[in-house]
């Protein structure tokens, strides 16, 4: 497989904070990729670094061959790359069909409108003219999900999807990744919920301190007690 996303040796501060130190990930053609590691590793900051909220201060971020450290994140959005942050940020007071449509962009030959967003996620589709804010929580991350496909992304990046969920909603959201992925689409899926993740992508990056300091299968990963103790705090 060709890689889509390159994240090459990056540098990323907030200020005075070193957060990001020497990180490089790689994103395949087609694969999904889990970014496991505890709170204050690096992981929402990778995500600000591709996107261009946090751009870094040194290193590279390729995208289909063509350098995107210093792109401003509305054209990373129109290149490609399709984001579901952190904390869903839907708009509350629109209904959830106003959610979709206010995110559509079309792309050549779009796979996503609001009819397939409806097909994924059957229960948007029954609540469509509902406000988003009266939706539970798991409704509004599935809006949140469809909302980010609704760009018509070669890559979606998932920032902590299953974060307080209930374990029955976690299963469906889980399903849809898959499903997405049995697709073609390209997932960055970043978890702190390592049992989710291992049962969702093709391979996993741990990360510590800003840097990744594991690149291997879910099943070596789950297998592994040592890593998953000290790197992920697992038994």
């Amino acid at each position: 497989m060709s890689t889509l996303l390159s994240v090459q040796e990056i540098h990323t501060y907030y200020g005075d904070s070193y957060v990001l130190q020497g990180m490089s990930v790689e994103l395949k053609a087609g694969e999904a990729l889990g970014i496991l590691g505890r709170n204050g590793m690096g992981k929402t900051t990778l995500v600000n670094s591709i996107m261009g909220f946090v751009p870094p201060r040194d290193g590279k971020i390729l995208f289909k061959d063509k350098e995107i450290t210093k792109t401003s994140s509305y054209e990373i959005s129109d290149i490609g790359i399709g984001l579901c942050p952190q904390g869903r940020r839907i708009f509350p007071t629109l209904s959830v069909r106003e959610n979709l449509i206010v995110a559509e962009q079309k792309k050549g030959t779009s796979r996503w409108n609001t009819d397939a967003i409806y097909d994924l996620f059957p229960r948007l589709g029954e609540r469509k003219l509902q406000q988003a804010g009266s939706l539970s929580g798991g409704e509004q991350q599935m809006l949140a999900v469809g909302r980010a496909l609704m760009t018509n992304p070669d890559c979606l990046i998932l920032d902590e999807p299953s974060e307080g969920l209930a374990p029955l909603i976690i299963q469906d959201l889980g399903n849809a990744i898959r499903s997405l992925k049995e697709e073609g689409l390209s997932i960055l899926l970043v978890e702190q919920n390592a049992p989710f993740a291992i049962k969702t992508v093709d391979r996993v990056n741990v990360i510590e301190k800003g840097k990744v300091v594991l690149d291997t299968s879910p099943e070596e990963l789950w297998n592994n007690e040592e890593v998953k103790k000290q790197y992920l705090g697992i038994g």
